[in-house]
């Protein structure tokens, strides 16, 4: 059974209007964008039941690819944001003529400020999330936060409690965490319809050239395969998983900036379910998640965005295709889902602990590599 971890219950703990559950929380059952578990193609309306919530007002911090990739998203929904601020300003205009609206801000305090916003999408480089966290929620601002959310723990503990603090929403835009695909199949698993997971296998490889200077390889710029790509595996990995990782061994290449570069993983949780994972900036190879079953193996080709799955019945070598969403409403979805969870939806606001323990992860491998950051200077 998919859980809520129970143990990072207490960190949602203190909100006078909702009743949080400690026992096991399930995935939706029908993922949206498709009822019924239908594709949607390009070219056609996005599916009515995607924005289910009241619409909120949206600003957004940084206007890089990622950001100009949201803004195309919420275009197809007839959405936009409606205010931006940025480190070079006139990018931020830039980005706001491109997109049509007018709310510039030359700092993020005269954004925080603003009446007119309810929730700011973070797009800026990931060791500078923090920072921009601190300020949104504690103005009483709703956060999407782009991958990696934080540089580690105790960034991301701070964040959840500042949250809690000022009764807002805080939402991981890892992209896993939202595609109905996923859901989908979790909600099968949840069922029995495959039998109880032993294994699960991915791979993560981009090839990056070498540049000390880029923020892939940069320690300054939190570069590495870990906060870059391995959030991706790791957290696909803790969804199927019934429970976080007990036994996590690995082993690492870091390169001469001395952030990670390739790596290969193991984790095992008490249920005895087992996960590897290999990844690298530095050596291409497919994106591919197998996960095997008692009675079947999943495979899902160029996750995180992946819209299409195949299972394998063992007993017999059937081929099952799922077509679940849709790999162009990626971000939608990511939208989406903090409006629903800022709607009251219970699902959503606990998904959160999933973000806990991948970071929890994370964090326990990058510092047994001895990978850290200007930042993390003086942590343990």
């Amino acid at each position: 059974m998919i859980a809520v971890p129970t143990r990072t219950a207490s960190a949602f703990a203190g909100r006078e209007e909702r009743t949080w559950q400690t026992t096991p929380t399930p995935v939706p059952s029908t993922p949206r964008g498709g009822k019924g578990g239908l594709r949607v193609r390009r070219g056609q309306a996005l599916p009515s039941d995607l924005f289910e919530a009241p619409q909120l007002r949206w600003a957004v911090i940084g206007c890089g690819g990622i950001a100009n990739e949201m803004a195309q998203s919420l275009a197809l929904a007839g959405r936009k944001f409606v205010a931006v601020q940025n480190r070079t300003h006139a990018k931020a205009v830039a980005f706001a003529e491109r997109w049509g609206f007018e709310r510039v801000y030359e700092t993020p305090e005269q954004l925080y400020a603003d009446p007119d916003v309810d929730a700011i999408y973070i797009s800026t480089p990931h060791n500078t999330h923090i920072g921009f966290m601190r300020g949104a929620l504690a103005a009483g601002k709703h956060v999407l936060c782009e991958k990696s959310i934080t540089l580690n723990s105790e960034e991301l503990d701070e964040a959840i409690k500042l949250a809690d603090e000022h009764h807002v929403e805080l939402v991981d835009a890892t992209t896993i965490l939202h595609m109905p695909l996923y859901r989908g199949i979790i909600a099968r698993a949840m069922a029995g319809d495959f039998g109880k997971l032993n294994l699960a296998t991915l791979n993560f490889g981009s090839y990056k050239p070498y540049d000390p200077e880029n923020h892939f390889f940069s320690r300054n710029r939190a570069g590495g395969a870990m906060l870059e790509i391995g959030v991706y595996p790791v957290t696909l990995a803790r969804l199927f998983m019934v429970s976080q990782p007990v036994d996590v061994i690995s082993i690492c290449n870091a390169c001469e900036t001395g952030v990670d570069v390739t790596s290969g993983i193991v984790m095992r949780n008490a249920e005895m379910q087992m996960a590897t994972i290999t990844m690298s900036l530095h050596s291409k190879q497919p994106k591919r998640a197998m996960l095997s079953f008692e009675d079947c193996y999943i495979e899902i080709m160029n996750y995180p965005r992946a819209d299409h799955a195949t299972i394998t019945w063992t007993a017999d070598n059937r081929r099952e295709e799922v077509h679940l969403g849709e790999e162009a409403y990626a971000l939608c979805y990511e939208v989406a889902d903090l409006e629903r969870a800022v709607a009251g939806d219970e699902i959503e606001h606990s998904m959160l602990a999933y973000t806990v323990d991948n970071m929890q992860i994370m964090t326990q491998l990058r510092r047994q590599w001895g990978v850290t950051y200007p930042e993390e200077e003086g942590l343990a």
